[in-house]
C-alpha cells in the first residue's frame, strides 16, 4: 500500500503530542492540520476520479444513395489464344507482329529443323529397311509353305518363317509409328494461326531460344470484343446473367454499346488489389477496336446506405458492430449493425446507426461497452 505524505503528516502530530514538545510548534501543527486536510481532500479527489478515455468520432451521415460508379477499361478480344511450339528449340524467323491480321494456317514463325528434319531423314531409312526385311520374310515363309505339303522341310522350320515374318511386319508398322512421329516434329517447327484474327501481343523474337509451350504470340480470333476493367470494390457491380452495362468510348463519349456481365476474377490481384470484370458487348461499333479505351458508368440503385470510415467496423459476438457514444453519459455502446456494402476504405450500413449519431473511427479493438470516454472532434 502506497504511503502518501497525509499518512507522513499524522505521524509527525502524534509523535509531538506524546513528547510533550507540541507546545512550540503549535503554529506549525496548525498548519499541518491544514495541509492534512487539504491534501486528504486531494487524495480522496484522486481516487474517486474515473478514467476517461479520448476517442475520435464521427457524426453519422444520413443514409444516401450511392452516387456513381465510373470506370476506365479497355476493349478486349472475347478469345485469346496463346500460341507456341511445341518443342524446345531457337527461334528462326518471325512473320507476325502486334495488330496483324492472319488467316487459319498462316505461318506466324519458324523454329530450327535441323535437328526434326535429321529425325524425320533416319526413320524413313528405318521404315525402308523394315520394308525391305519384310518382304524378305514374306518371300521365306511363302517358299515354306509351298515346301511343307511335300515333306522336304520341318514343321519347327514352316514355324521359324512364320515367326520371322510376323516381326518384320510387326517392325514395319513400328517404323510407320516413327515415321509420322517424326514428320509432326517437323511440321512443328512451323507456328500457324489455328484460326482467322489478330496479333495482340508478341512475347518471343528471331534468335531468342524458347522452351515447349512458351507463349510467343497471342492471337485474337473470332468478331466478339469484351470490354475488360480492373474494380476495387466488385460488390458495386451487378453480377447477374443479365444484367446490362452502358460502355461508352473514352475518346468519343457519344459512341456507346450496350454489354452483359461476363465475369469478375474470384482474387484480387496481389500488387494493384483490384478485380478484373469482363463485359462481353452485344454489336460494338468499328471505333471499339481492340486496344481502344473505354468507361463504364454504374449508376445508382438500391437502398439508401450510411456511409462511415472502415475503421469504425468491429465485432459483436458474430455480427458486425460499432461503437456508438451516449451524448448525455459519454459512455460506449456495442451496436450491431447490417452492411450493404463496402469497399476497401468504407462501410455502408443498411440498419444498425441512425443519423447525427456518434460513431467512434479509430481504435475499437482497445474499447468496451459501457467505457467512459471523451469525444474527440469529427474527423469530417
Amino acid at each position: 500500500m502506497a504511503v502518501t505524505f497525509t499518512d507522513y503528516a499524522r505521524h509527525a502530530v502524534r509523535h509531538l503530542s506524546a513528547t510533550g514538545r507540541m507546545l512550540p510548534f503549535i503554529p506549525a501543527a496548525c498548519l499541518i492540520i491544514v495541509a492534512i486536510v487539504l491534501t486528504g481532500c486531494g487524495d480522496k479527489a484522486h481516487k474517486q476520479a474515473p478514467s476517461v478515455r479520448p476517442v475520435r468520432t464521427i457524426s453519422a451521415p444520413p443514409p444516401v444513395a450511392l452516387s456513381s460508379l465510373i470506370q476506365t477499361g479497355e476493349i478486349r478480344a472475347h478469345e485469346e489464344v496463346t500460341l507456341g511450339f511445341r518443342l524446345d528449340g531457337r527461334i528462326l524467323t518471325r512473320q507476325a507482329e502486334v495488330g496483324d491480321r492472319v488467316i487459319a494456317g498462316q505461318v506466324l514463325a519458324t523454329q530450327e529443323s535441323e535437328t526434326s528434319r535429321n529425325q524425320f531423314s533416319s526413320a524413313q531409312a528405318d521404315l525402308n529397311s523394315a520394308r525391305a526385311a519384310e518382304q524378305v520374310a514374306a518371300l521365306s515363309l511363302r517358299r515354306m509353305q509351298l515346301l511343307m505339303p511335300s515333306g522336304a522341310i520341318a514343321r519347327s522350320q514352316l514355324d521359324s518363317a512364320q515367326a520371322d515374318w510376323q516381326a518384320a511386319r510387326a517392325k514395319r508398322q513400328s517404323s510407320e509409328d516413327a515415321l509420322k512421329n517424326a514428320q509432326e516434329n517437323v511440321s512443328w517447327t512451323k507456328l500457324t494461326a489455328p484460326a482467322d484474327g489478330v496479333i495482340t501481343q508478341v512475347s518471343a523474337s528471331a534468335g531468342q531460344v524458347v522452351s515447349a509451350g512458351q507463349s510467343v504470340i497471342t492471337l485474337a480470333s473470332g468478331s466478339l470484343r469484351d470490354a475488360v476493367f480492373d474494380v476495387a470494390d466488385p460488390q458495386s457491380v451487378p453480377q447477374q446473367a443479365d444484367s446490362l452495362f452502358t460502355i461508352s468510348l473514352l475518346s468519343a463519349p457519344s459512341v456507346v454499346a450496350q454489354g452483359h456481365f461476363r465475369d469478375v476474377s474470384p482474387q484480387a490481384d496481389p500488387q494493384t488489389r483490384t478485380w478484373r470484370l469482363r463485359i462481353t458487348l452485344d454489336n460494338p461499333p468499328p471505333a471499339m477496336a481492340l486496344g481502344a479505351s473505354v468507361q463504364l458508368t454504374l449508376n445508382a440503385s438500391g437502398p439508401r446506405l450510411t456511409a462511415l470510415p472502415a475503421s469504425a467496423l468491429t465485432r459483436s459476438g458474430d455480427k458486425p458492430a460499432v461503437f456508438v457514444v451516449d451524448e448525455k453519459t459519454l459512455t460506449l455502446h456495442l451496436r450491431p449493425v447490417d452492411i450493404g456494402r463496402y469497399s476497401t476504405s468504407e462501410i455502408f450500413l443498411s440498419a444498425g446507426v441512425q443519423p447525427g449519431e456518434r460513431v467512434v473511427i479509430a481504435g475499437v479493438s482497445k474499447l468496451r461497452e459501457g467505457e467512459k470516454v471523451m469525444p474527440g472532434e469529427d474527423s469530417e
